[in-house]
């Protein structure tokens, strides 16, 4: 599941992005949808990796049962879309370069599953360094 988001961030990267990507799959494992973070590209600070993953699921009836699959542990703004959906898994690429809402979606009783990618850590790693105004924008903290 991890390679679909993982795809989903090399677009974004090659797009001129940030490399976060993200897909949503059933509790079969069948891909619903996938995308990632847009906000360079789109110049739509709300578009990120699973905001956009997301949107091309369409919608749905109930997302309890839906894995929401990202690259970089989700941000606040993510993990309250995770919250108000309701979904019950969120499978994190990585969480060294950023842990996000992990252990308020925890606390909250999401299973969170974090597989410390190490070309997860690396992809972030490299895009941070490189980029660090856009990165700190994307998170909003000051430059």
């Amino acid at each position: 599941m991890l390679e679909a988001a993982i795809e989903e961030a090399r677009k974004g990267l090659a797009e001129g992005g940030i490399p976060i990507g993200a897909a949503i799959f059933d509790r079969h494992g069948r891909l619903v949808s996938s995308g990632h973070n847009r906000r360079v590209q789109e110049d739509d600070p709300s578009i990120h990796g699973e905001t956009d993953a997301f949107r091309r699921a369409g919608r749905q009836r109930s997302y309890r049962d839906l894995i929401m699959v990202t690259t970089l542990a989700p941000c606040w703004y993510c993990s309250g879309l995770v919250r108000q959906f309701g979904f019950g898994t969120v499978v994190v690429g990585e969480s060294v370069n950023f842990g996000g809402g992990v252990e308020w979606l925890r606390e909250a009783g999401v299973e969170v599953i974090d597989l410390a990618s190490s070309e997860c850590i690396a992809m972030m790693a490299e895009y941070i360094e490189r980029e660090p105004v856009v990165w700190n924008e994307d998170i909003g903290e000051p430059a």
